[in-house]
């Protein structure tokens, strides 16, 4: 049996953890490695992607950073109760025009019994950003 800790019931000392160990997956730009958070059968909404499936979340996160160059990462707890949870992020990438970008966004996340997420909805909003104006380095 798959287990990702700190499972739920989450208090606030693990959601903060989950949040941390979410952010650091991202930032590791390894699909292989985040999809290891999810549920084989995990749905995922990001931006106006519907992504069903470990396998196909592998896929989306290589396509994204092949695009998304030099990502940077902060993920934030906003609340959370029982296995959910939402989280505000921000992150920043160039494109391959050298157009740097943050995107803003929030997360709502569910979790099954084991720790893996099963449920993420994301919504995502790119702001054109200079380089010299940024903030995740």
């Amino acid at each position: 049996m798959e287990q990702k800790l700190p499972l739920p019931p989450f208090t606030m000392e693990t959601a903060l953890e989950k949040v941390q160990l979410a952010e650091d997956a991202w930032n590791s730009k390894d699909p292989e490695c985040i999809a290891l958070g999810y549920t084989i059968d995990t749905e995922w909404r990001n931006r106006t992607d519907f992504i069903n499936g470990r396998e196909k979340v592998k896929e989306f996160l290589k396509g994204k950073w092949e695009k998304e160059l030099d990502y940077k990462l902060k993920k934030e707890l906003w609340g959370f109760r029982n296995n959910r949870m939402a989280v505000r992020f921000e992150y920043e990438y160039h494109n391959a025009e050298g157009q740097w970008f943050r995107a803003y966004g929030n997360e709502n996340w569910e979790f099954d019994e084991n720790g893996l997420m099963q449920k993420r909805f994301a919504s995502i909003n790119d702001l054109p950003i200079d380089e010299k104006d940024r903030k995740l380095k």
